[in-house]
């Protein structure tokens, strides 16, 4: 262990120079007040100097550090090395709970944030570690179910805080994760907490020693297999919860500092308990230390956690060729095949029947503030041109996102790809927010043309990392995931701003088919049904891709440029319905594996099925979104994502056949 004797003194020395720098920048040295501070006796800058920056440059080092041994706790016991609060949805769950908690019940804070943030943490490790139990803990499974809890939550989230506009700014800061402090209760508190968590995790150490060599060979020697990784999980959830409740959301310096613990040569989990903290501290130290000198005397701009958060997305690709193999959850081989059916064409054209029975019924039927009412002829007439234009253009979106989920599931050959877990969606979003930042008042062709590029860019990304690796098809959800991971926290970033640029994203983010007219309704419609006619144009590569590369090679098909027709055919989908939905509905999960699993197995059924599927599933969203909250209006986007949330959870749950 070399490396560190130099790597770790000159990070702590970059922290501590860009803390004096932004410290000497408040207040020259000669004017620091003396210990014990007293308030009474200081001016402004001192206080700022001894109540704000000093602490602030405390809390960074002790929240590093409990990341960074929670992270190495996860990966010790879960023996796997992606592994993190972040990446396992604990500080999502925290996230949400304490938002939750601080829109709907503030009185209670009252007790403190811990109760609230230890509950969420602990309902969103709870799910996780139920998922892996189901699957023997495969690394892979667990990243995939942890993180897609966590986009939930933060989605939720996300919403509910748009929902509460008095809150906004603030909330919006407080979940990117910002160290800014007015004392030190804040120190002390987390000091105690890395002492009890520190503690704990010296006594398990040799406990996950044992268990390092497997499950079944600690048992063979006596080691409680079960009570070991509970309490490692309830120590890492304990620290990783406390700094989510005093900070708001970090992410990824639990997965970063072990990461670099193993590459400085820390080769036992000892050495990895011990120095993760460590290193932690200097991570978090140095992207605060970051932010400072940027903020500079205008004022901090983003919070700290946007800054960590950037690691997070290449940290993940970078360790993914380093995961054991494992069959995820959702793969053909784990849940059996699907049935067939024999005539596929009965079944469609009663899918297509159905939805325009639904769109009708839609239309007539409302509430009123007396109540339910059907329309009656004329009514039904006068509010055909405000209803049709959002139907119309909700079904579209059901659709194109339903069409690019099929797309997506047949090139990586796993039912659970779809926009939102390839990264597709996140991609979307980025493309449409660094338009608004960048051009003065854009017209939707720019937004819309922004989303679209953002979107194949993404999936590009993901297709090229994975196709010179010839990974697996679990290893491209992964990298798909962290791509999301990376576009999330630029976008934490921008928002954090907290400007109009912020509202108009948070608004886009939530999803809302309110303000579509006909003429975007039409076009979006016409999107969609180009995407479909073009979809139906590849379904000899549709049919080929999923028996796997080799396969299709020795079909003659030509691998590059039908990876390419297709991703570019699933971001352009992608992109056009996220400008109406947001970017997290899940529709581009739900309709291809629910096609599939009524047995609409060939590609053109397949494809065609899932578009009818999906465009159903988005009317009946954006009905519940005008009907459950009336007279009030919830998100689209949110409302379609509480459909899917449980379907995930379910399809996710299922034992393998």
């Amino acid at each position: 262990m070399t490396h560190p004797r130099i790597l770790l003194p000159a990070a702590g020395l970059v922290a501590l120079t860009l803390w004096l720098a932004a410290a000497l920048q408040l207040l020259p040295l000669p004017l620091w007040p003396a210990l014990p501070f007293s308030p009474g006796a200081m001016d402004l800058d001192q206080i700022r100097l001894a109540f704000g920056l000093m602490p602030r440059g405390f809390i960074a080092l002790l929240a590093g550090a409990c990341l960074g041994l929670s992270g190495a706790m996860l990966q010790a016991v879960l023996r796997n090395p992606v592994a993190d609060p972040t990446t396992l949805g604990i500080s999502s769950g925290a996230q949400l709970a304490l938002v939750l908690a601080t829109i709907h019940a503030p009185g209670l804070l009252a007790y403190g944030r811990w109760p609230f943030a230890m509950a969420g943490a602990t309902l969103a490790a709870a799910l996780v570690l139920g998922i892996g139990a189901r699957r023997d803990f495969a690394p892979v499974t667990m990243v995939i179910a942890g993180m897609l809890i966590g986009l939930t939550a933060s989605a939720v989230a996300t919403a509910v805080t748009l929902a509460e506009g008095q809150y906004l700014l603030s909330l919006v800061i407080w979940n990117g994760g910002s160290l800014v402090q007015q004392d030190w209760s804040g120190v002390r508190a987390l000091t105690t907490v890395l002492t009890v968590g520190g503690l704990g995790a010296a006594a398990l150490a040799r406990p996950l020693r044992v268990l390092s060599l497997g499950s079944e060979g600690a048992r063979g020697i006596g080691l409680n297999v079960a009570l070991v990784r509970l309490a490692a999980v309830a120590v890492s959830v304990w620290l990783a919860a406390s700094v989510s409740a005093e900070l708001g959301l970090i992410a990824f310096v639990g997965l970063a500092a072990p990461a670099l613990a193993r590459s400085m040569g820390a080769r036992t989990i000892g050495q990895r308990l011990a120095l993760s903290p460590l290193i932690g501290a200097l991570i978090l130290s140095v992207c605060d230390g970051v932010v400072l000198a940027v903020a500079g005397q205008s004022g901090e701009m983003f919070p700290t956690g946007a800054v960590t958060g950037l690691i997070g997305g290449p940290l993940l690709i970078w360790l993914l060729p380093r995961l054991r193999g494992s069959t995820p959850p959702g793969t053909e081989a784990a849940e059996g095949s699907a049935p067939r059916l024999r005539r596929p064409g009965t079944v469609l054209v009663a899918l297509a029947i159905a939805l325009v029975l639904l769109a009708m019924i839609l239309i007539w039927i409302g509430r009123v503030p007396g109540g339910w009412a059907v329309l009656d002829w004329q009514s039904f007439r006068d509010f055909l041109p405000l209803r049709a234009p959002r139907l119309i253009a909700a079904a579209a979106a059901g659709a194109a996102l339903a069409l690019a989920g099929a797309i997506l599931q047949r090139l990586t050959a796993n039912p659970l790809a779809s926009p939102e877990v390839l990264g597709v969606s996140g991609g979307a979003s980025l493309g449409y927010a660094t338009v608004v930042f960048a051009v003065a008042a854009p017209g939707a062709v720019a937004l819309g043309a922004g989303a679209m590029i953002g979107a194949a860019l993404a999936l590009a990304l993901v297709a090229s990392f994975t196709a010179r690796r010839d990974m697996p098809a679990e290893r491209i959800l992964l990298a798909g995931i962290a791509v999301s991971a990376l576009s999330a926290a630029v976008l934490s970033a921008m928002m954090a701003i907290g400007d109009a640029r912020s509202w108009a994203i948070l608004g886009w983010l939530s999803g809302s088919s309110s303000g579509v007219g006909m003429p975007a309704a039409m076009a979006l419609a016409s999107v969609a049904l180009i995407l479909w006619t073009a979809s139906l144009g590849m379904t000899r590569w549709l049919g080929v891709l999923p028996l796997g590369s080799e396969v299709a090679s020795g079909l003659g098909l030509p691998l590059g440029r039908a990876r390419l027709s297709l991703i570019l055919l699933a971001g352009i989908a992608t992109g056009a319905a996220t400008m109406l939905v947001g970017p997290l509905s899940f529709v581009g999960l739900m309709a291809p594996h629910m096609a599939r699993r009524i047995g609409l197995a060939r590609p053109v059924d397949h494809v065609t099925g899932a578009a009818l599927i999906g465009a159903g599933l988005m009317l009946a969203a954006d009905f519940g979104a005008r009907m459950a909250g009336f007279p009030y209006e919830l998100p689209l986007g949110l409302f379609a994502s509480l459909i899917g949330a449980p379907w995930l959870i379910w399809l996710m749950m299922r034992s393998p056949r």
